[in-house]
C-alpha cells in the first residue's frame, strides 16, 4: 500500500502548477468581477493536450486514469482560480467518459478527438426544474419521427452553455415497463446545441461568474438517430459510470480550493500581527486551521481510494458519494475559517478569500446534496430501507 502520488500524477500536478502559475489572482478576481468564460486559460488547457487525460490515446488523448484527471481538478482549484477555473473544463473531461465506454466505434472516432482538440465543447442538459434530483420524474421527451427524434423540454443548471455548441441530454424515449426501474426508458444523446431551438438564459448566481449557468429550453429539436449514445432507454444506467467519475473530480476540488484558502490563511495568520504578536501564535487561531488540514488530508486520501477503485474497474459508488460528501464539507470549512482568520479583511475582494467561500458552495450542492449521499450511504452500505 502506497500513500505517495505516482510518477504520472507528479507529472500532472507539475505540469498543470506550470500552466496556472500563468492565470493569477488578479486574472480570476477579475473573472469574479465582470464575468466572461475564461477562454484564454480554457485554451490553454487544450493546447497543451490536458483536457484528453482521461481518453484514449488513438484519439488523440492522454489515456490516464481518473487517478490522473482527479489531481489536475484538484491543482487547478488549488489555485487562484479556484471553481472558475476547475468548472471551465470540468463537463469536458468527466462527460466524455460515458462515450468513450458506451459510444460506438464511430461515435468515438468522430466525437472524442473533436471534445480534445477543442472544436467541440460540451454541457450537460440532465437536471431539470421540476424534478431536481427525482431524474425519474424528468419531462423532457424524444420522440421517434420515423428518421430522427425530435425533443421538447426544459434544463436548468446547465452549465457553459452560453458557449457549448454540443450538449449531452438526457431525454425520456418510453414509459418504464411494469416492475422495472423508474429510470428506464430514459436516453442519452450527444448533438448540436441548435440555437434556432434553443433557448439559453444565463442563471444570475452568488459566485463563479466566469463560468455561466442556465435554463436552457427545447423547442421541436430534431436529434439524427446516430446521436444516441448506447440503445434507447438505458441512458441513466450509462450516466452512472461518468457521474461516478464526476463526484470524485469534484471531490478533489473541493480539497484543492480548501487547501488554497487554508494556505492565505496560514499565511495571513503568520504576517499579522495584533497585540505585539502574531495572531498566528494564539491556540484559537491555530486550532481551527489545523483541523482544516487534517481534514482535508482525509478528504483527499477518501477521494484518492475513490479514483483508484474506480480506475481498477472496481465498483465506487460508496466511496465516490462518500468522497464527494466529506471533501465538500472539509472544503467549505476551510474556505470559512478562512475568512474568520482573516477577520474584516476576509470581506474584502482583496484578499480573495470571501470569493473562495462562495465557490465552495458549489461542492456543498452539486451535483447531489449531501442529504442524498446520506441516504445511498444508509441504503446500499449499511442496508436500511430507502427513505425516498
Amino acid at each position: 500500500m502506497n500513500f505517495e502520488l505516482s510518477d504520472e500524477q507528479k507529472m500532472v500536478a507539475d505540469a498543470i502548477a506550470a500552466i496556472m502559475a500563468r492565470f493569477d489572482d488578479a486574472y480570476w478576481l477579475e473573472k469574479d468581477r465582470v464575468g466572461g468564460f475564461p477562454r484564454d486559460f480554457y485554451d490553454e488547457i487544450v493546447r497543451t493536450g490536458f483536457l484528453g487525460i482521461a481518453l484514449p490515446e488513438d484519439l488523440g488523448g492522454a489515456g490516464f486514469g481518473i487517478s490522473e484527471a482527479a489531481v489536475m481538478m484538484m491543482t487547478i482549484a488549488n489555485s487562484g482560480g479556484g471553481m472558475s477555473a476547475a468548472s471551465a473544463i470540468h463537463m469536458n473531461v468527466f462527460s466524455p467518459l460515458v462515450i468513450k465506454v458506451f459510444g460506438t466505434d464511430a461515435q468515438r472516432a468522430e466525437w472524442l478527438p473533436r471534445i480534445i482538440d477543442g472544436r467541440d465543447q460540451v454541457c450537460f442538459g440532465v437536471t431539470e426544474p421540476d424534478a431536481g434530483l427525482n431524474t425519474a420524474k424528468i419531462r423532457t421527451r424524444a420522440v421517434w419521427q420515423g428518421d430522427h427524434w425530435l425533443a421538447n423540454g426544459r434544463k436548468v443548471w446547465t452549465s457553459t452553455a452560453q458557449v457549448a455548441n454540443k450538449v449531452l441530454l438526457l431525454a425520456r424515449t418510453s414509459e418504464p415497463a411494469a416492475g422495472a426501474a423508474a429510470t428506464d426508458g430514459l436516453s442519452l444523446f450527444y448533438t448540436d446545441v441548435d440555437r434556432n431551438r434553443i433557448a439559453v438564459s444565463e442563471i444570475e448566481k452568488m459566485g463563479r461568474k466566469a463560468v455561466d449557468s442556465n435554463e436552457f429550453a427545447i423547442d421541436d429539436l430534431p436529434i439524427p438517430p446516430g446521436h444516441l449514445v448506447g440503445e434507447e432507454g438505458k441512458g441513466f444506467r450509462y450516466l452512472l459510470k461518468s457521474l461516478n467519475a464526476e463526484r470524485i473530480l469534484l471531490a478533489h476540488e473541493a480539497v484543492g480550493i480548501g487547501r488554497n484558502a487554508l494556505d492565505r490563511a496560514a499565511r495571513y495568520a503568520r504576517e499579522r500581527v495584533v497585540f505585539d504578536r502574531p495572531i498566528g501564535q494564539n491556540q484559537s487561531i491555530q486550532h481551527p486551521l489545523a483541523k482544516n488540514w487534517v481534514e482535508l488530508e482525509a478528504a483527499f486520501l477518501l477521494g484518492q481510494k475513490a479514483a483508484w477503485l474506480y480506475d481498477s474497474g472496481a465498483p465506487c459508488g460508496a466511496e465516490s458519494n462518500a468522497a464527494k460528501y466529506f471533501a465538500a464539507e472539509a472544503g467549505y470549512d476551510a474556505c470559512l475559517q478562512a475568512v474568520m482568520t482573516h477577520g474584516g479583511m476576509g470581506y474584502a475582494k482583496e484578499f480573495h478569500v470571501e470569493r473562495l467561500l462562495r465557490e465552495i458552495m458549489i461542492t456543498k450542492l452539486a451535483p447531489v446534496s449531501a442529504q442524498m449521499v446520506l441516504c445511498f450511504i444508509a441504503e446500499h452500505v449499511l442496508g436500511m430501507p430507502k427513505s425516498y
